[in-house]
Parts: structure tokens; sequence; C-alpha cells
């Protein structure tokens, strides 16, 4: 696998993510959403730097079974918090068709809350189908299969402290 993004260039992008929130939400308090598994881990070092009052939850979405072909989307909201009347922040690893996105934003717009916004640590290039778009990003990448950070291959390398491609040689069953 190659490097693409290393672990101090994805904390200093953080730090300007969390900079960026800050500014826009004026120490309003929020309610973190992050959307389950591949976020966790940038949703660890983000609310650390994020010094507002916050709610976190999470709601688990599921496309990739088993590979790196996408499959039916489901979405399991079943440990998220009460978002109605409140400024919520969504959570989530990779940006790449936005399908999952969009699909969480109007689940979550059913419930009324008072604002919605995302923040990716991930867009991958030239791979959007839908129109909206993320109001927070940390890095736009080429369009490659990336683990590291929380992103897996068959729940393999989310430790990774770094963001790799995988190449055709590391396509591998780790059953």
């Amino acid at each position: 696998m190659k490097i693409l993004v290393t672990e101090q260039q994805i904390q200093d992008s953080i730090n300007k993510v969390a900079e960026d929130i800050r500014a826009r939400e004026a120490g309003k308090p929020l309610t973190v959403i992050a959307i389950m598994t591949g976020s966790i881990v940038f949703l660890a070092d983000l609310m650390r730097k994020l010094d507002l009052p916050m709610r976190v939850g999470v709601v688990q979405t599921s496309s990739y079974k088993g590979g790196t072909t996408r499959g039916t989307l489901t979405i399991n909201s079943d440990m998220m918090l009460d978002v109605e009347g409140r400024d919520v922040l969504l959570v989530d690893d990779i940006f790449d068709t936005g399908h999952t996105l969009e699909k969480v934003i109007e689940m979550i717009d059913e419930l009324r809350p008072k604002s919605i916004k995302s923040a990716v640590l991930l867009l991958k290039r030239g791979r959007q189908e839908v129109t909206m778009r993320p109001d927070y990003v940390g890095f736009e990448i080429p369009d490659e299969f990336v683990v590291g950070y929380g992103l897996d291959y068959r729940d393999m390398y989310r430790n990774l402290p770094y963001l790799a491609a995988l190449e055709e040689s590391d396509l591998v069953d780790h059953a």
C-alpha cells in the first residue's frame, strides 16, 4: 500500500476543520452524530478539538459487505440522540458517491433539527453522484480505495495512524 496522507497531515487538517467549525458555530451547543464505523477515529480527534458544548451520538451505516464494491445502504439509528430543535453536526469518514451522507441527512431532517451541517475527513474526487457537498472537508483525494485512520478493507487496517491507498497485491482475503 502507498501512504496518501501522513499522520501529521491528518492532525493539521483536523485542527483546521475544528477551527472552521468553532468559528461558524460561535460556541453554540452541538449535537454531533457520527456515521459509524469508519468515522470513529476522526470523531474522537475532532471532538477533542471542539471546545464547545456538545452531545455525541451515532448512526451505523453499511453499504460495503466484505469488499470494495458498494451494495445496498442500510442505516441503523438505534443509538442516535434526539435532534429535534438542535444544531446537528454529522461526521463521516469519506464522501465518495455521496449517497450515504445524503440519505442520513434526509433521515435526520425528518426529525426536525434546527440545522444540519456535515464534516468529512475525505472527499474522493470525481466520484460524486449527488449534488450536495459536505460543509467541512479535511482532504480531497484521488479515486483510490483508502484504508487507515478508521477506514477499512474487510474490517482490517482501521488502526493505521495514516491514510493509505490499497494496491492490487493488498486486496487479499483476511478471513
